[in-house]
């Protein structure tokens, strides 16, 4: 099937799923589900899979053992691209990522070592500049009050070696292009945006220890 985008009716089923997170709710709507919210993703990940990798989409179902807020469903739909990407679709419209949402130790102190390294610290900051360039923000994830130990507190990346995870994230508001195939474009150019973050990360930073 080819991908057109999302009907409306995906947004209202969320909207809906906000207002009532009951199985009552899911079982009732759950035809809408498969065809207006599900089906469209799946669409859109084996269009966007001969660039960016195949994709998986996750569980609608939340995760409450440690949580006190037993709704059992997401109010959103995430998938992911192999290639590093994340999209997300809610009643709030669309949403893309791209880096490393959380990092392990390991992983984190490759992280900051490179950002510390002045050649490869400059790196990064021109990244980040060329993607902010493009109306992209990118955040910093989970991040420290101070400096980490270690590291001088008048360092010129200070700023990037307190996060403990740093992505790229667009957003955006529901509108007619969300019901075409206009909305593959979006997320097209936003993964080609933040690609060279990814490689940035993947280059000095790589995988957790055991996952290479």
């Amino acid at each position: 099937m080819t991908f057109r985008g999302w009907p409306s009716e995906a947004l209202e089923f969320y909207e809906g799923l906000a207002a009532d997170n009951s199985k009552t709710y899911w079982t009732a709507h759950l035809t809408v589900y498969e065809t207006q919210v599900r089906a469209p993703m799946a669409e859109l990940l084996a269009a966007l899979e001969p660039e960016f990798g195949p994709g998986k989409i996750f569980r609608p179902y939340r995760d409450v053992r440690f949580s006190k807020d037993k709704s059992p469903y997401k109010t959103h739909l995430g998938a992911w691209l192999s290639s590093g990407g994340y999209l997300q679709l809610s009643a709030d419209g669309l949403a893309a990522g791209c880096g490393m949402y959380q990092m392990s130790p390991d992983q984190l102190d490759r992280y900051r070592r490179a950002v510390a390294d002045e050649r490869t610290g400059l790196e990064l900051t021109a990244v980040i500049e060329a993607i902010e360039r493009a109306r992209i923000e990118v955040h910093g994830r989970d991040t420290l009050k101070t400096v980490p130990r270690g590291y001088p507190k008048d360092h010129p990346r200070l700023d990037l070696l307190r996060h403990k995870g740093l992505v790229a994230w667009k957003e955006w508001a529901p509108a007619a292009w969300l019901g075409t195939a206009a909305a593959k474009g979006r997320i097209v150019d936003f993964l080609r945006t933040g690609r060279a973050l990814r490689q940035w990360l993947d280059a000095h930073v790589g995988p957790p220890v055991g996952e290479g």
